[in-house]
């Protein structure tokens, strides 16, 4: 199953966010573990750089987005993902964005915990507690 993550739930771990941190560490293990194959939008890459550079400190985000870029395949942002994503009903460009590098990655799914932000797609979204329970009945 390939599933493109939501930035917020990789912050959830990387900025250990209480009370979100378990689950969305459980489903990074499960990257980890190759039960499922976890994409992140290269836009992701670059906010979280910015966000973990902020709260803690340059060399700390380097690292962490090294272990990223060996846990998870990066669904890129190119033309064709920018104009699905601007021409979309979506209300958030930058949902839409994640949404169109999925979709134009082939991801079978996305994860987050903002449901709402996604009405207009067509492919699965899951609630991090969802995809769990999804991933622990296979």
């Amino acid at each position: 199953m390939k599933i493109l993550f939501d930035t917020n739930i990789i912050l959830d771990v990387l900025l250990n966010r209480v009370p979100f941190v378990g689950l969305s560490a459980s489903l990074v293990s499960s990257v980890e573990n190759r039960t499922i194959d976890g994409y992140l939008c290269a836009t992701t890459i670059t906010t979280l750089d910015y966000l973990i550079s902020k709260s803690r400190n340059r060399e700390i985000a380097r690292i962490e987005i090294q272990k990223l870029l060996t846990l998870f395949q990066i669904a890129e942002v190119n033309s064709t993902v920018l104009s699905m994503s601007i021409n979309s009903s979506f209300t958030d460009f930058e949902d839409a964005v994640q949404y169109f590098s999925g979709k134009c990655s082939q991801v079978n799914g996305l994860v987050t915990r903002n449901t709402k932000d996604y009405k207009q797609a067509t492919l699965p979204i899951y609630t991090p507690a969802e995809l769990l329970s999804i991933i622990e009945s296979e």
